[in-house]
């Protein structure tokens, strides 16, 4: 039996259903839970279906999470979307639940759940979800959902930009397009950012650092934050920026933390960074991860290593 059915089959055994996805989300993280959730409830409405999770102000256009009971777990299926490994799940009692599922497009290095659907080549976890419900004939897409899951895999692929947009990528988008939600108010809320992150993508422009191998980076500390009166969450809209420069292989944006860490962006148009993430404690695709450090002193070794990556990379010139 294909996956999509064994989960359509767990979706009609449970009446509650409760829906988590990652920390620090992202569109796709919200798009694909509360689209899936959207779905569950237009095609169900006898069953209880929740969506939980940290609120997160810059992304509540598109849904709002629900604070529910310790109770509510006992008896019900829990899906966990977008989320690569168990530690990065928003909300720990994803665990309490009567049975797990794990729907996600990452490398599936922490296969969790009692069913596990990892698809690497879809270009988001909300493409996935419109495969699920085009994979089984008794449920149907609304216009809702359609708008979620097409802000999810807009946000994914940088607006159709990345290399994980595949033509099934885009005949996906077509095929939401034809929902009756606004798919150019979306590009461009998007595409839009507010004028303290605009002043912080001039400083990244004006500041960036690229080396010889075509590795750019930038290290916005607390002082500078403070000073554009931003957070980590509002950096985000800077990360795809020194991509645009041409010469640029790959780059990191180091972001710290209050307690004086750093969080890393890494992005690459080509050589695979991945595996350096998990040196530093993170991961994630291989031309777009995520890792961490416990200060400024290991950023000169992180971008030795990235430069030789870079170095070693024998693909398409970015010229």
């Amino acid at each position: 039996m294909p996956i999509e059915e064994d989960i359509f089959a767990k979706i009609r055994e449970f009446k509650t259903i409760i829906i988590h996805r990652h920390q620090r989300p992202d569109p796709d993280a919200y798009g694909s839970q509360c689209g899936l959730a959207a779905v569950l409830r237009a095609n169900f409405p006898e069953k209880e279906v929740f969506q939980v999770g940290e609120n997160v102000h810059g992304l509540s256009w598109m849904a709002e999470p629900e604070k529910i009971a310790d109770d509510l777990y006992k008896e019900a299926l829990v899906i966990v979307t977008d989320t690569a490994n168990q530690p990065r799940v928003d909300d720990q009692r994803y665990t309490k639940g009567k049975c797990l599922i794990k729907i996600d497009h990452h490398p599936n290095e922490d296969p969790y759940g009692d069913l596990c659907w990892v698809n690497t080549q879809a270009s988001s976890c909300s493409e996935m979800i419109v495969d699920l419900v085009n994979a089984i004939s008794q449920i149907k897409l609304t216009d809702e959902a359609a708008r979620l899951l097409y802000a999810g895999i807009v946000g994914d692929t940088g607006r159709f930009m990345y290399d994980a947009t595949t033509p099934h990528t885009l005949r996906v988008a077509a095929q939401l397009t034809e929902y009756n939600f606004d798919a150019a108010h979306i590009n461009r809320f998007l595409d839009s950012i507010a004028l303290p992150v605009a002043r912080l993508a001039a400083y990244v422009y004006e500041n960036m650092q690229l080396s010889d191998q075509g590795v750019a980076h930038i290290v916005l500390n607390n002082d500078l934050m403070k000073k554009f009166e931003l957070k980590d969450a509002s950096t985000a809209p800077v990360v795809p920026l020194m991509g645009k420069v041409i010469g640029v292989k790959c780059w990191t944006i180091f972001v710290q933390q209050k307690d004086g860490s750093y969080r890393l962006r890494i992005r690459s148009k080509g050589p695979v960074i991945n595996e350096l993430a998990k040196e530093y404690g993170g991961g994630g695709h291989p031309l777009a991860s995520g890792a961490f450090m416990k200060d400024d002193t290991l950023i000169p070794d992180y971008l030795k290593k990235l430069d030789a990556i870079a170095a070693a990379y024998t693909g398409e010139k970015n010229d």
